[in-house]
């Protein structure tokens, strides 16, 4: 269903994919965007082991594109290091694809957005955050992102240093 990588030896590992996800402070949401346009947004994002949550607006482009189109795609990258004299760049990203979905339940919209806080707010003490998820709780939307998908690659100058042998494209 989900393509091949063409460069199998730039692939990463699925404990280097999650590595990725856990450490990264943001990303971009690809969907389904108005008249067949791709809509790509920049977010902020927590990733639980098993899904990304994001948080949302109760109306806007991104949310349409999630209840038209569920299908989406989701980009960290990690590293992004400009090599001008070698014309190249050492780069490590992941990207993910799954189905979105709206959370209805309270409970786990509260649990969603509490992870979220924790993950940008650590130094923030528990009360203080749990008044301003009260505060901004009636305009908040948090999205689920169900991972069917996920691959991570790295800059095959990247691989070299991190393995023995010579890379053969």
């Amino acid at each position: 269903m989900f393509r091949e990588m063409r460069r199998k030896k730039q692939l990463l590992s699925k404990k280097e994919c999650v590595q990725i996800l856990e450490n990264g402070t943001h990303g971009v949401f690809a969907v389904s965007g108005d008249d067949g346009y791709p809509y790509a947004v920049p977010l902020s994002y927590v990733f639980d082991g098993e899904k990304i949550y994001f948080h949302c607006a109760k109306s806007g482009h991104k949310l349409d594109a999630v209840k038209r189109n569920c299908k989406a795609s989701f980009c960290v990258v990690a590293q992004d290091e400009i090599i001008p004299e070698r014309f190249t760049t050492h780069y490590k990203s992941v990207i993910v694809f799954g189905k979105v979905k709206v959370i209805d339940d309270d409970e786990k919209k509260f649990s969603a957005i509490l992870k979220l806080a924790e993950k940008y707010c650590s130094n923030l003490d528990d009360d203080i955050i749990k008044k301003e998820i009260e505060n901004e709780w009636s305009p908040l939307l948090m999205l689920e992102m169900a991972v069917d998908h996920m691959t991570a690659k790295a800059s095959k100058e990247l691989v070299i240093n991190n393995k023995t042998g010579d890379y053969n494209e």
